[in-house]
């Protein structure tokens, strides 16, 4: 740069003024990548009675979804629930029952943000749902391979697909030993755990900026 400017000195004015808006410019631009490089996503812990989950958030993607599951563990809604469906070759979902298979009231469904570009790659986490594709609300679950069968292909009732908002950072092994526990019927629901798996609470990991270190956010 020190050398580019030594060089205008001898340009004519108008050409002068051309050259030093584009270098200046082009700092600018160049300090505000650095900016957004240092932002980082959300990331809560999830901790079960099989171990801690930590989980990459995607507002970028899914804002809403996101912003719909942040009221949720802010609220501590999701502390005593369970995974209450555990397919092996599938996922494991929970965020909605108790574990006397008691559902909890949540708040009204969201709109579908599958169409985001997200994938149901193993790890991952998206929004349950019924059959109508814009009704999701509190329940969610982590696909233990790849299900790109659940992924966005078209805006209708049959090609919407499952919202991914997030994926598992650390904790992979925790979700696999879930995702192998002996399962039962149990009150009209199918792929219960036999043995309860317990969110006990889930927090915001608060990631500071380069130089930091990292702490829990929670609430009194």
């Amino acid at each position: 740069m020190i050398g580019q400017i030594a060089k205008i000195r001898w340009l004519p004015a108008p050409l002068l003024i051309a050259v030093v808006t584009v270098v200046t410019v082009g700092v600018t631009l160049m300090a505000f990548d650095t900016a957004n490089a240092e932002e980082k996503n959300p990331v809560v812990v999830m901790q079960t009675s099989f171990g801690e989950i930590t989980i990459e958030l995607y507002p970028d993607k899914a804002p809403n979804t996101v912003k719909n599951f942040m009221w949720y563990v802010d609220k501590k809604f999701y502390e005593g629930l369970i995974f209450h469906r555990v397919i092996p070759t599938f996922m494991i979902q929970g965020g909605g029952f108790t574990k006397d298979m008691a559902k909890k009231q949540p708040n009204p469904p969201i709109k579908n943000e599958a169409d985001s570009g997200l994938s149901n790659e193993r790890g991952t986490i998206a929004m349950a749902r019924t059959g109508e594709p814009h009704s999701a609300t509190s329940q969610f679950f982590i696909n233990v391979k790849d299900n790109k069968a659940l992924d966005f292909k078209a805006k209708n009732p049959q090609g919407w697909g499952y919202c991914v908002f997030g994926k598992v950072i650390e904790g992979m092994d925790v979700v696999d030993e879930i995702r192998d526990v002996k399962t039962v019927s149990r009150q009209g629901y199918d792929d219960v755990p036999e043995v309860p798996v317990v969110i006990e609470k889930v927090y915001v990991k608060e990631v500071k900026s380069k130089g930091e270190k990292e702490k829990k956010t929670e609430e009194g």
